[in-house]
């Protein structure tokens, strides 16, 4: 099989740079609020664990488990919950972290489940987004980076539950997925 990681995206140096820069803005934004980081399991563990521990204010953690994507690389539109929530956030100030953003779908059903339970406040931190493939326009005010249109690996994010434990964002091979799907 071809090796199918292909360049860096973002560097570990530059991950880190960008995670202590969007810490010390949540630490600033988020003063004296009831803060929940709530995690968008799986990819977004490694990103979550390196935000919260340059936050300056206190914090709760709990996670989230949602599926589009199975084995492919195309979500499926279809988002399932595989597990919610350990606590109530009702009139906590909830802030999803999430890996990436790509068309959108997952996290907007996300967010409106989140909104129906009546946090005091609910925003969102990305690691990645990849604005040419956004089916729908979110409000999303927290960005680490803006990354092409490629399928990416690392710091969390998989191909297939593999991969997630490099130390930076890097694009898969195109050669590698039309081997291993035939396209």
């Amino acid at each position: 099989m071809t090796d199918p990681i292909g360049d860096t995206l973002v560097g570990r140096d530059e991950l880190m740079a960008k995670i202590t820069e969007l810490g010390a803005r949540i630490s600033i934004d988020y003063e004296g609020k009831d803060l929940v980081l709530v995690g968008v399991l799986k990819g977004a563990v490694f990103f979550l664990a390196d935000l919260a521990r340059t936050l300056t204010v206190p914090c709760a953690i709990d996670f989230m488990a949602v599926t589009s994507y199975g084995s492919a690389t195309d979500s499926s539109g279809v988002v399932r919950i595989l597990k919610d929530l350990d606590h109530p956030i009702e009139g906590r100030d909830i802030l999803i972290v999430e890996d990436i953003i790509d068309s959108g779908l997952t996290l907007s059903y996300l967010l409106k489940n989140l909104r129906s339970r009546k946090p005091a406040s609910l925003e969102v931190c990305a690691l990645l987004t990849k604005p040419e493939r956004r089916r729908i326009n979110l409000e999303c005010r927290y960005i680490g980076f803006e990354i092409p249109n490629v399928f990416v690996v690392g710091y969390g994010l998989d191909w297939d539950e593999r991969y997630r434990t490099l130390d930076h964002v890097a694009g898969v091979r195109a050669a590698a997925i039309a081997e291993l799907t035939g396209a």
